[in-house]
């Protein structure tokens, strides 16, 4: 049984991630914060599968459903890549070193690309966090239900971390140092998954998460304010105030739950959403290079002269060509989670949850449904194990990471570690793709 409130959340945040790669727009890491809710979603999955199952075999089923759809489009970047010239690149922020090709396979640290490749790899911190995640997940549920009621502690111990590593300056080599920032800032979000899982989180008094999440959203955006990046108020540029006003995100969306009984009746929502869950790897892994495509395409017919109709142009093109992907590349998913590969499956569960408050001690049934590629498999008894239940559980994107050369501070680090983890970006006001863009 799916819980469709969750379905519904993943959903959303997927479509964020791809409408705040296309425009830019720096007021949707606060409209939703979509990384945070991603890796909430995913540590309240993982903790469902730890509850049932032995850790080893929580974390290589994990891993046998996320990397094969990263394998899949390693096999065609990169050969592509190198075939472009990548091993004559100067200057560029991943140079052709032959042993980092293993990070295509086991995504521990970010998987390299070209420059003129970037739309294929920028968007793989993800994978590599969420790997992180994955491997580190049973030793935190150990001592998750080892604290009893100081567990909570462990949720802020990540935005202590940050606190220690601001005063403190402390740095690791550059990519166990991206590896670092990431787990602190997401951190928390992570650890609030086990909190919905168990059943913690909606214990809560109400009026306690309510100020909890007002004081932590107004310390992010204080913080925000004094803090600013590139973009005065894009949360992705700085750790702290993601970090901060992503757990409050997290806190109000995982704390109640909506209704869904009317999801059912608006059937082209209902179908997008069952997609966007079932192919979400893929989605996340081709809509960048999707986007990319779109001004080369639309030069080719002649069409790149769009005026007022730009922006809605481009994000139809946007979905169409990540549908394309979807059809292409998707299948991997099915085959990662040994089920029958299908083209397009968007076909909606039969049953569907739609409680307003999750049970969280609800017991999983068979399935009735599929579940999407990296995610952990259902129960005997029919409820998946992470979230699709009442009991909620479960696992784009483009947060935390800094654009180039800016500072997640005002002041440019001394240790140059934030312009090292900083992300190329795209002009907000340009679609073009760097490559594409005509030399003036």
């Amino acid at each position: 049984m799916r819980n469709r409130y969750l379905d519904l959340l993943r959903a959303a945040a997927i479509v964020r991630v791809i409408v705040y790669h296309l425009f830019g727009w720096s007021w949707l890491s606060i409209v939703m914060p979509a990384m945070g809710v991603m890796f909430a979603l995913a540590g309240s999955l993982t903790a469902a599968s730890l509850e049932k199952r032995p850790a080893n075999r929580v974390v290589t089923s994990r891993l046998r459903r996320l990397l094969p759809p990263l394998w899949l489009l390693g096999l065609i970047a990169v050969p592509v890549m190198i075939a472009l010239g990548w091993a004559q690149e100067e200057d560029g922020e991943h140079p052709f070193t032959p042993w980092k090709l293993a990070f295509w396979i086991l995504p521990l640290g970010d998987p390299p690309g070209s420059d003129l490749g970037i739309d294929s790899w920028e968007p793989l911190w993800y994978i590599r966090a969420y790997v992180w995640f994955i491997l580190l997940s049973p030793l935190l549920w150990v001592v998750w239900k080892r604290l009893g009621p100081a567990c909570w502690l462990l949720v802020f111990a990540p935005i202590a971390a940050i606190v220690v590593l601001d005063k403190t300056g402390f740095a690791l080599p550059e990519t166990a140092d991206a590896v670092m920032w990431d787990f602190v800032t997401y951190g928390a979000c992570w650890i609030m998954g086990f909190a919905h899982r168990d059943g913690r989180l909606a214990r809560l008094h109400p009026t306690s998460v309510l100020l909890l999440a007002a004081m932590l959203g107004g310390a992010a955006l204080y913080w925000q304010n004094g803090h600013q990046g590139e973009d005065a108020w894009d949360l992705n540029d700085v750790s702290e105030s993601q970090s901060l006003y992503s757990l409050a995100f997290v806190l109000l969306t995982l704390r109640w739950q909506p209704g869904m009984a009317w999801l059912a009746r608006v059937r082209p929502l209902d179908r997008a959403v069952t997609l966007l869950n079932n192919r979400a790897v893929t989605v996340y892994l081709w809509h960048n290079l999707a986007i990319a495509a779109i001004w080369p395409l639309l030069t080719f017919l002649a069409l790149d002269d769009l005026g007022h109709l730009e922006k809605p142009v481009t994000l139809g093109m946007t979905f169409l060509l990540t549908g394309v992907a979807v059809l292409l590349f998707g299948w991997v998913e099915d085959l990662a989670a040994q089920r029958r590969p299908r083209l397009w499956p968007d076909a909606v569960p039969a049953r569907a949850v739609s409680t307003a408050t999750p049970d969280p001690v609800a017991v999983p049934m068979e399935p009735t449904g599929p579940v999407p590629a990296g995610w952990p498999e259902v129960g005997r008894d029919g409820m998946p194990r992470a979230g699709w239940s009442d009991a909620g559980r479960d696992g784009q994107p483009f947060a935390g990471r800094p654009p180039a050369g800016v500072s997640r501070h005002s002041a440019p680090p001394a240790d140059g570690r934030k312009a090292r983890r900083a992300a190329k970006k795209r002009d907000e006001n340009n679609l073009i793709p760097t490559w594409w863009a005509p030399e003036e």
